[in-house]
Formats: structure tokens, sequence, C-alpha cells
């Protein structure tokens, strides 16, 4: 009996560029604030909430749908930080909740920077650029979790802050790599592919 095998040929977009760039602007306009460039604002508060929450929990469940784990988990992961991280600060604002303490939020940031921390381990399997994006994310949870955790002053903040925006841009040359590369059928900015 002969039986005939049907493959599918997945032909949607690749999500990961909408993703990276919604985690990327978003956490370069986030950490402008930081190293004290303006104010914390609705501009802030808006991306969070739209580009880096909604658009990277699109992008997460278009990687679900094409099997990849690592990228469903990563973007699903953060868009929600994002949108939660907007809802304890409005939160607060309307008077819905008590604001959280420096202690709260030190232990809020380092749990995403060991959740970060494991996912920086998955990078060592795909490419250099993520690696650079996930490895910095690491160190910025982690000095914004210390930053809450001992009182540190303005200098310590606008580190982190110039920190954080080297994470977002290395996420936005990650993002816009893989789209003029996918445009162009060629190498235009490299990824560092890894070897397997």
């Amino acid at each position: 009996m002969n039986e005939s095998v049907t493959q599918l040929k997945d032909t949607t977009g690749n999500p990961a560029p909408l993703g990276l760039l919604g985690f990327g602007m978003t956490t370069v306009l986030l950490n402008l604030h930081n190293a004290g460039v303006y104010e914390l604002n609705s501009m802030i508060l808006a991306m969070g909430i739209c580009y880096g929450g909604a658009a990277q929990i699109v992008a997460g469940i278009m990687e679900w749908r094409k099997g990849n784990t690592f990228a469903t988990t990563a973007f699903l992961s953060y868009g929600l930080f994002w949108l939660s991280l907007v809802t304890l600060i409005v939160l607060a604002k309307l008077g819905w909740a008590a604001a959280p303490n420096d202690t709260a939020m030190a232990a809020y940031l380092a749990m995403w920077g060991l959740f970060t921390a494991v996912m920086f381990v998955g990078t060592l399997r795909l490419n250099v650029a993520l690696q650079v994006v996930f490895g910095s994310l690491t160190i910025l949870f982690f000095l914004l979790a210390i930053g809450d955790f001992i009182g540190a002053g303005p200098g310590f903040r606008h580190f982190t802050g110039y920190e954080g925006i080297f994470c977002g841009f290395s996420a936005i040359y990650a993002g816009l790599a893989q789209v003029l590369n996918e445009i162009y059928g060629k190498v235009i900015l490299p990824l560092g592919q890894v070897k397997q």
C-alpha cells in the first residue's frame, strides 16, 4: 500500500524582528529615563503597553505557531514583563494598590534577571547578536535589582541606564539585521551564527 505524505511549508513571515524591535525600542526609551535624560512619562508607559508589551505578545504567538519554543517563551514573557511593569506603576498612581517598596522591586527585577540568565544559556546555540541582547539584559536586570536593594544614588542609576541603552540598541540591531538580510537575500548586517 502506497501512502502519500503531505508536507506543509511555513510561508508566514518571521516574527522575531517585530519582537526584538518592540523590546529594543522600548528598552532604549525607558533607559534614557534611567540615564537622567527625562522623567518617567506617558510616552514610556504607552510604549510599554503597545510596542514593548502588545507587539512582543503578538510575536510570541506567531513564534508558537512556528514551533519555536525559545522565541515563544522569550517574546511572551518580556511582552508580559512590560505590561506588568506599566501595571505596577499605574496601579500605584491610581491609588488602587500600594507602590512596591525598594525591596519588592529588587525581588521583581532579580527574578527577571534569573529568568534572563537561563534564557541567555539558550542563546549559546543561536547567534552572537542574541547572546549580546540576553547577556546585556541579564546584567541590566541585576544592576536594577542591586540599585533598588541598596538604594543606590543617581550616579549608579545613570550608569545602569546607559547599560540599558546598549542592551536596547543591541536588540534593535538584531531585529533590523534580520529584516535587511531577508530583504536582500544575503548578509547585510551579520548576526554571528553559531556553528552547531
